[in-house]
């Protein structure tokens, strides 16, 4: 606001008197009153400890009367029993020797019986002499300061608690991983034989790759006599993982044992185990299949070649490694998978093996391990041929080696359970003995 002419009009002259006037009253305090309402507690004692003057503060916080301390009790009097062996034998002796302490965590006794944690700091005051004549003593309330503590040492507490259950909970969850992965182990040897009998005139091996420890594998296999002097033998792969897929396998294997003892022509073999699946899954609404090549081997045939009949259902090709270092599939085009449909064609070829000839059978975890930088393409057959041309002529045992290297080359890019079955003919038979014996080779990885 201005006067006329543009003059500024004086303001706040009266009010800024009268502030400071009462901020005067404010800090108008006598040294008496600042001592007995201070927001700290205070204390002064004779060298013995004796209470000679306290303030209103401390009083008020132990709920005490200045009557009944001033004189009558000593600094220690107001602590707890562990206060006052803790007094007695450090804060005492510290306090002599350096004439001063800072911050020491005690407790009060307050009238009711509770404990007023509290931090201390106290000073000797000394004569013109340098003799001592008091301990000065201030109290600070450290309630606030002890539950912030006792919130955090909860708080750390839980935290630690909360890790070792976590730690025993992983330790468990590995005890139990282990205590599973040995029984799915034993679970999934039960499904195919343990080891491969000797057959005469032939070289047998056998490889199994599990693709994890953790899950029950659907690839499946075996070799056993039949009737004439005959070997039947066969590999496949159930659709699945898993429980069920371990029920299908074992129904799967034990059927075509019994259907080959029945009637050992493969077609005749696969044909019984296509009804059976058909009529126990699909039937009931839950369809499941197999996938499964089926083979009859007569060896010991004239000039030790090896007759050999194929029959499968919508599983890969056989692989024949010839003495001569060629490598050739045996398609059998024209099978369906077993199980989905009833009556489902089957495949069949016929071969011979001469001396220094292998077939192998493999499931499609082989040809469709996933391969290149991006896991993005597939074996596939075209490369199981290269591979297999480049390793031929070799014996069962030589071919699966070389196949159990290729899947441990592939890693994690062989994400599929993966059978080896193969069988040869010696490329130079013993004179002394009908055939050379089973060389079975295992693989359980993860």
């Amino acid at each position: 606001m201005c006067r006329t002419g543009g003059v500024p009009e004086p303001t706040g002259t009266g009010d800024e008197a009268s502030t400071a006037a009462a901020f005067t009253a404010l800090l108008e305090d006598s040294a008496e009153d600042l001592y007995e309402s201070a927001p700290c507690g205070y204390l002064s004692t004779m060298m013995d400890g004796t209470i000679a003057k306290i303030n209103a503060t401390l009083l008020d916080w132990l709920g005490l009367d200045r009557e009944a301390v001033v004189g009558r009790k000593r600094f220690a009097d107001l602590l707890t029993i562990g206060g006052k062996l803790y007094h007695e034998t450090h804060f005492a002796p510290l306090l002599r020797m350096q004439g001063e302490l800072r911050g020491i965590a005690l407790e009060l006794r307050c009238r009711e019986g509770g404990r007023l944690p509290v931090l201390v700091s106290a000073m000797v005051k000394h004569g013109t002499e340098g003799e001592p004549l008091l301990i000065r003593i201030t109290v600070f309330d450290a309630s606030d300061r002890r539950a912030y503590e006792k919130e955090l040492l909860r708080r750390r507490e839980d935290a630690e608690r909360a890790r070792a259950e976590a730690d025993e909970a992983r330790r468990q969850a590995e005890a139990d991983r282990a205590r599973l992965a040995d029984a799915l182990a034993v679970l999934q040897r039960s499904l195919v034989p343990d080891s491969l009998p000797g057959v005469p005139g032939l070289e047998t091996a056998v490889n199994y790759h599990t693709a994890s420890p953790d899950q029950l594998g659907g690839d499946f296999y075996d070799l056993f006599p039949v009737a004439g002097g005959r070997w039947a033998f066969f590999l496949g792969d159930v659709c699945g993982k898993g429980p069920e897929a371990a029920s299908l396998t074992s129904l799967t294997r034990y059927t075509l044992r019994a259907a080959a003892h029945h009637d050992p022509d493969p077609a005749s073999a696969l044909s019984t185990l296509n009804a059976v699946l058909h009529e126990r899954y699909t039937g009931g609404g839950d369809p499941r299949y197999c996938t499964c090549i089926f083979g009859l081997v007569e060896p010991g045939g004239e000039h030790g070649r090896a007759v050999v009949r194929l029959a499968s259902g919508g599983h890969p090709p056989a692989l024949v490694l010839r003495a001569d270092g060629r490598a050739e599939f045996l398609p059998t085009p024209g099978g369906l998978l077993i199980g989905v449909v009833p009556g489902a064609p089957i495949g069949t070829v016929e071969t011979v093996l001469a001396p220094g000839d292998t077939v192998v059978l493999y499931t499609d975890g082989l040809t469709e391990a996933r391969i290149g930088p991006g896991r993005d393409d597939l074996f596939g057959e075209d490369a199981l041929h290269a591979f297999a041309t480049d390793h031929a002529p070799a014996t069962p045992h030589e071919v699966i080696t070389a196949l159990t290297g290729l899947l441990e080359g592939f890693g994690d890019g062989l994400d599929d359970d993966t059978a080896l079955l193969a069988l040869g003919v010696p490329a130079a038979p013993s004179p002394t003995a009908p055939g050379s014996p089973t060389i079975p080779t295992t693989s359980h990885t993860s």
